[in-house]
């Protein structure tokens, strides 16, 4: 069975977006600017889920909603960017401009893609018709919530997100009534513009019905005890009726979920609890789902078998399980049996990537490592846009003593991704091979820009300009980069003074923003700094290197 080809949902009347009455609260430019800000300090968050495969595929998943509906992306045309934190709750929320993360946990309850499309949708329907800026309009005032406390509350809130938010506003009168009102109203709003979306986009709607029908069940206890007049979000009861009336307005549509749905799953539950404990705990409910007898359940459980062996450093044990995720999945079907094509989505890259992953990480093994760079290199001929390849690619050949080939390679990617560190930090590392000091400490610096250090960023440039080696030409772009970082510095400290935050659609969420400092030792940038020597440096992993 095939999915079938995506229709827009009948007789559902296009929302007006209200962008014009928000702008004097937060223009468009403003609310991604704040956005971004907030992305650099979530990044250096350790539960900010940096795993490529996961973000690879809930970013083609988003997109893919994004495009049914291309109004959403605003005047400002704000690229869209979808990311994952370990948290066990069933939550997900929208930042401004575009940000929108989502619950480890949510997406292992998702039971269904469509279901998972329905969250995002949801999500995507808060920053389409801009509530962050209505609200801020809505309360007539410059006073943001602080920045800080805003993004410590994203990825450190383990507690129902109502809960908190009743907690907070029970007591401070009408203004607050009138914001929860505001909330909710913007809830239903934003349920009603997810409904168009996923339909449009070719997925189930009553995968949305299912997924509060999970949610209701998980957040009873709370929902009893919180009067309904307190909650920023509409009675789940009420949203299932909602959503219900529109659905048996909608011809019945089926959907196949694809491949790399149930992989992501299998990936995001074992990094999601990387402890001894958690482990096991993992390996048992996969040990159980192998037994399970849809071909999609036991290649995700041996999928998901193959990163907990890597996770404990089983090489050989993850290549085995990774061996046999790939025979499931090209396996034919028992000759009689009735069976559908297994839609792969982007499968196949996941499967590459973590392949490449095994290999790479075994750097004391030169033949492995051979091996993983001649595989990088068909892989990334394969999968040209998946940037999780390009970066175990890169950094293969780093470690199988081809410096020079990763400089060359890693330059030609920057010519087309200018704002990825990921980059920057693999350049530094085969500039550091090449003996390239002066090099070495200019890509620092400007991947500490990117991730919003403009300090550590300066002084990166200082033991550029002092490295022996550091030609004219260098000298000029230290220049040239210290003018334009200064300048961006003097502002930022200017701004420090003025109470800066923002609200957030769909949960409270955020950690507080950090200055970065310059690393003791260079080996301490891009990987968890468990070290006394890496002590000081904060825990900023890219996408690319695993935590381990």
């Amino acid at each position: 069975m095939t999915a079938p080809q995506p229709l827009a949902p009948a007789n559902v009347p296009n929302l007006p977006s209200l962008g014009d009455t928000s702008r004097e609260a937060l223009s468009p430019v403003t609310e991604r600017k704040l956005g971004e800000e907030i992305m650099r300090d979530i990044r250096f968050d350790r539960d900010y889920l940096d795993d490529p495969p996961i973000i690879e595929y809930l970013n083609a998943l988003g997109n893919n909603l994004v495009a049914a509906r291309p109004g959403s992306r605003g005047e400002a045309n704000y690229d869209y960017f979808f990311f994952c934190v370990r948290d066990p709750m069933l939550n997900a929320f929208a930042l401004p401009g575009g940000f929108i993360g989502v619950h480890s946990g949510l997406l292992l309850a998702a039971q269904t893609e469509s279901e998972l499309a329905s969250v995002l949708s949801h999500e995507i329907g808060h920053v389409a018709q801009r509530h962050i800026a209505r609200q801020l309009g809505e309360q007539k005032t410059d006073a943001l919530i602080p920045l800080a406390a805003m993004v410590l509350a994203a990825l450190a809130a383990k507690s129902n997100p109502d809960a908190a938010m009743g907690v907070m506003m029970g007591g401070q009168g009408l203004a607050i009534q009138r914001q929860l009102n505001f909330g909710r109203d913007a809830e239903r709003e934003a349920d009603r513009i997810g409904f168009q979306i996923m339909g449009a986009a070719g997925y189930e709607t009553n995968g949305m019905v299912a997924f509060f029908q999970r949610l209701q069940v998980a957040t009873r206890n709370y929902s009893d005890l919180v009067p309904a007049y307190l909650q920023s979000h509409p009675l789940t009861t009420e949203r299932i009726a909602d959503i219900q009336a529109r659905i048996r307005e909608q011809p019945y549509r089926q959907r196949v979920d694809a491949l790399d749905f149930f992989l992501v799953r299998a990936r995001a539950r074992v990094l999601q609890d990387t402890s001894s404990k958690g482990l096991a705990e993992t390996e048992e409910f996969l040990r159980n789902q192998l037994q399970q007898p849809s071909r999609h359940q036991i290649a995700s459980a041996q999928y998901g078998m193959a990163i907990l062996a890597l996770k404990r450093r089983d090489y050989a044990g993850a290549q085995s399980w990774l061996d046999k995720t790939a025979a499931t999945i090209e396996r034919p079907p028992a000759p009689g049996a009735f069976s559908s094509p297994l839609p792969k989505g982007v499968a196949d890259s996941v499967l590459a990537y973590t392949s490449l992953e095994i290999k790479v990480d075994q750097e004391d093994k030169p033949a492995v490592i051979a091996q993983a760079i001649r595989e990088g290199e068909v892989a990334h001929a394969k999968f040209p846009l998946s940037r999780g390849i390009v970066w175990q690619y890169a950094d293969a050949l780093i470690k199988g003593g081809k410096p020079e080939q990763a400089e060359r390679f890693l330059r030609d990617q920057l010519q087309m991704y200018r704002s990825e560190p990921e980059l920057q930090d693999l350049l530094a590392q085969a500039y550091s091979k090449m003996g390239k000091i002066a090099l070495q400490h200019i890509a620092l610096a400007e991947s500490y820009a990117l991730l919003g250090g403009t300090q550590a960023a300066l002084d990166q440039l200082v033991l550029a300009r002092k490295a022996p080696d550091a030609s004219f030409y260098e000298h000029a772009v230290i220049d040239a980069r210290e003018r334009e970082w200064q300048a961006k510095r003097r502002e930022a400290l200017g701004e420090k003074g003025k109470d800066k935050g923002f609200a957030v659609s769909g949960s409270v969420k955020a950690a507080p923003a950090q200055e970065m400092q310059e690393p003791a030792d260079p080996s301490c940038r891009g990987m968890l700094a468990d070290s006394p020597r890496c002590a000081a440096v904060p825990r900023q992993t890219p996408w690319g290197q695993q935590r381990r």
